[in-house]
């Protein structure tokens, strides 16, 4: 079976109703992203930070897999599959992918907020939506936070994601806007030989290597297209 690796970013799960990780001001859901989204935000107003990603996940598990999560993992009747993603919802798990990287972190997940969190391997399955600063500590007695990885963090994943991309024959990137680094780099790593496609409604081929094939539509439109058109 010939290796398909998607690698998926925010416009994913826009069409499940989660919005983007931010946009042209700066802003996620009306917060200010330095105030939410940085260790030094975590030091300076944990209570914030906690209850801005209790909202996301009670979101998060509110929303529903779209087409495209569930057109990625039928590809797996035909191919072998890997889903590489910026996101962290697990939508592509819930749609039945059976081999997700979170290159970000798993909002459904908490981790250690103690020293070198960044770097944890060891993480907790959060029940329902809500993590709590006092009820909520590991082991050694820090509050648990979000498995995220914010801005100024350390992405532990990425040479796992290299590994992915040594052996890919079909390479899709959906709804990224190649913007974040490092991860936006990966676009380069794939084998000289692999089919490589970018989806998304404003795709660019300024943004990609010339050899990428350009698909000017949604998550949806695009991956029923692939599904149509790829060989196993």
């Amino acid at each position: 079976m010939k290796k398909v690796v998607v690698f998926s970013g925010a416009g994913m799960s826009a069409e499940s109703g989660i919005s983007t990780f931010r946009d042209s001001n700066g802003l996620w859901e009306n917060y200010d992203i330095q105030e939410v989204a940085t260790p030094e935000a975590w030091a300076k107003n944990p209570e914030l930070v906690q209850r801005f990603y209790n909202e996301r996940r009670k979101h998060i598990l509110a929303a529903q897999p779209n087409q495209a999560h569930q057109t990625i993992a039928e590809l797996e009747d035909q191919f072998q599959v890997q889903v590489i993603t910026q996101n962290i919802d697990d939508l592509h798990e819930r749609a039945g992918s059976q081999q997700v990287l979170h290159l970000h972190g798993n909002i459904r997940l908490a981790k250690s907020s103690g020293p070198d969190a960044q770097y944890s391997t060891t993480f907790y399955h959060i029940e329902g939506w809500e993590l709590d600063l006092e009820q909520h500590l590991c082991p050694k007695g820090y509050p648990l936070r979000p498995h995220v990885v914010w801005f100024g963090e350390a992405v532990p994943t990425y040479e796992d994601a290299l590994n992915i991309l040594k052996d890919a024959e079909i390479f899709i990137v959906i709804g990224s806007t190649l913007t974040v680094y490092p991860v936006a780099g990966l676009i380069h790593e794939i084998p000289k030989h692999c089919e490589a496609y970018y989806i998304d409604p404003k795709a660019d081929q300024t943004r990609v290597p010339s050899h990428y094939h350009c698909l000017n539509m949604t998550a949806t439109e695009g991956m029923q297209y692939l599904k149509t058109h790829l060989q196993p």
